[in-house]
């Protein structure tokens, strides 16, 4: 079938399947503490949220939580580390600044829990885990859990699922978002992870003494802990509505089987099981084909069709040194709109300002963010 048929077929397939209101999307961006100075200080803020408004974006994702520290003002981390928000701030509160700034000009802001259950990025566990040894996630070979340069608490210990917990709870208690997300490491926990005394005890009380199997891709054993992550994504969502139920509940995972093979993400689940208002796997692919490869198996085989709704890609901007081609965005793009698909969200903030005149093209008009989302 050569290229033009596939796109028909592509096209006619989806568009049966998809409905949307072209004036309601997802127009988001993940704003980081990272190789960007914006949250720095209010100037910078003011002129970050000016400039995303003259795009038309609607939504930010803005990092609150990373490195063992908060990117707010925090009670429960200044009685339990010390530290009240991340060094790097001051006595400066970049979360209430921007939440103003950016409920002035009707943009979201959606809080984003980046690290997740990993305590620390090369600092063997941080000031965390130095705090509570109980809390480490253990490997096979009863080492401290680190993959790719995170180190992990144990996320399927309650101690630590209330930790997490209360900083959520804190956030949307304290600073009007308009929601908050969990990402590849919440709720995730590395396929090496569960051999600490707790995860395995609690194992052999549910098989018969058995203890876990040594190889920790055997499938019923990443299943066994993929459903306690399930559970803990339930639990997120019900805290978070009782508070307030118009408030979003968004994940950002990685791509699937694999956030499930390697971060024990079923995330499929949470959507099926209705634990997800808003749903945006990092579709983070170099090539247009890899890109359209993906979008069509979440369309069509992953994510029902009353789900679809609840999906809008996460599209690599920016990383590193690396920088998007402006074609191979417009085409990424492009394909969503073909897919029915209204809105995507960019990783990350700085690699917009390369892209001005691509995205004054397409995103020339404003569109609402979908409030049918949190209204099932």
């Amino acid at each position: 079938m050569n290229n033009y048929f596939l796109h028909l077929l592509i096209a006619i397939l989806t568009l049966m399947k998809l409905s949307f209101a072209q004036n309601e999307g997802v127009r988001g961006v993940w704003l980081t503490n990272v190789d960007s100075d914006v949250l720095r200080s209010k100037e910078n803020i003011v002129e970050a949220v000016e400039f995303l408004d003259q795009l038309n974006f609607n939504t930010i994702f803005v990092v609150v939580w990373n490195k063992g520290m908060t990117q707010y003002k925090s009670k429960i981390m200044k009685d339990f580390t010390g530290f009240e928000i991340d060094t790097m701030f001051n006595d400066f509160d970049p979360l209430s600044v921007l939440i103003e700034e950016a409920h002035k000009r009707n943009i979201k802001v959606i809080a984003w829990f980046e690290f997740g259950f990993a305590s620390s990025y090369k600092q063997d566990g941080g000031k965390i885990l130095e705090l509570k040894p109980n809390w480490k996630a253990i490997d096979n070979e009863g080492k401290l859990v680190s993959k790719n340069g995170f180190e992990w608490m144990n996320g399927f210990h309650p101690e630590v699922q209330e930790f997490i917990l209360s900083l959520i709870k804190e956030v949307i208690v304290n600073y009007k978002v308009d929601g908050i997300q969990g990402d590849d490491r919440l709720p995730a926990m590395p396929v090496e992870s569960g051999y600490d005394e707790y995860t395995m005890n609690l194992y052999q009380k549910e098989h018969n003494g058995s203890k876990p199997p040594e190889n920790f891709r055997d499938p019923a054993w990443v299943q066994w802990r993929a459903n306690i992550l399930n559970k803990f994504a339930e639990r997120i969502y019900f805290e978070v509505k009782s508070y307030n139920p118009d408030l979003i509940v968004s994940m950002a995972p990685s791509i699937y089987p694999w956030s499930k093979e390697e971060y024990l993400q079923d995330w499929l689940e949470w959507v099926r099981n209705g634990n997800v208002d808003l749903i945006c796997p990092q579709l983070y692919r170099y090539k247009f084909e890899d890109y359209e490869k993906l979008l069509y198996e979440i369309v069509n085989f992953q994510i029902e069709n009353k789900d679809l709704k609840k999906f809008y890609p996460g599209i690599l901007l920016k990383v590193g040194d690396y920088y998007a081609p402006t074609e191979l965005l417009e085409q990424k793009i492009n394909l969503n709109r073909n897919f029915g698909i209204n809105g995507e969200v960019f990783f990350f903030y700085e690699g917009l300002k390369k892209q001005i005149d691509l995205f004054k093209k397409i995103y020339k008009d404003k569109v609402s963010f979908p409030n049918s989302l949190n209204h099932d």
